[in-house]
């Protein structure tokens, strides 16, 4: 039985490997972004309590699942059912390659242009990750890799 919690900076490969292991080893995929904000203008994050119900449904209605996302609180809260976690931890410089050639996340931004007329901001971003102390940082997804006891991977790079 497979139930993955992947993790890491935007622009690590989060959703693309995602998307490999949901094909490649028929599981269920949620992207934490899905259910960590409210849809609003301008957004803002969603109660936890709210998410961590739809993490709960999620997890119910699906035997084997793949989870991916950067909020250490909803990643830590999904992990409880995780067999497994993998790091994605390939360095600010790949994180940033990666999403200035990323293609359009239809369900993240209304258009191409949308996204890219966002992607200076979300540059900034990923060159902060070492450096931030908040729940999307290094350090609390360090913290994350380090206490989990069951199998774990870190991957520092783009090659598996």
């Amino acid at each position: 039985m497979k139930r993955i919690v992947l993790f890491g900076n935007s622009g690590s490969g989060k959703s693309t490997l995602a998307k490999e292991y949901a094909s490649e080893f028929k599981l269920a995929h949620l992207d934490l972004d899905t259910l960590a904000w409210e849809d609003t203008t301008p957004p803002e994050r969603r109660a936890f309590k709210s998410s961590a119900k739809e993490i709960d449904a999620f997890q119910a209605d699906h035997s084997e699942w793949v989870i991916e996302g950067c909020y250490a609180g909803l990643l830590e809260y999904a992990m409880r059912k995780a067999t497994e976690i993998i790091f994605l931890n390939p360095g600010v410089k790949t994180c940033v390659s990666n999403a200035r050639s990323r293609p359009w996340e239809s369900h993240k931004y209304p258009s191409k242009k949308a996204q890219d007329d966002n992607l200076s901001m979300l540059l900034e971003w990923i060159k902060k990750y070492p450096l931030r102390d908040d729940e999307f940082s290094l350090r609390a997804h360090r913290i994350l890799y380090e206490g989990f006891e069951g199998k774990k991977k870190e991957y520092t790079s783009n090659l598996r």
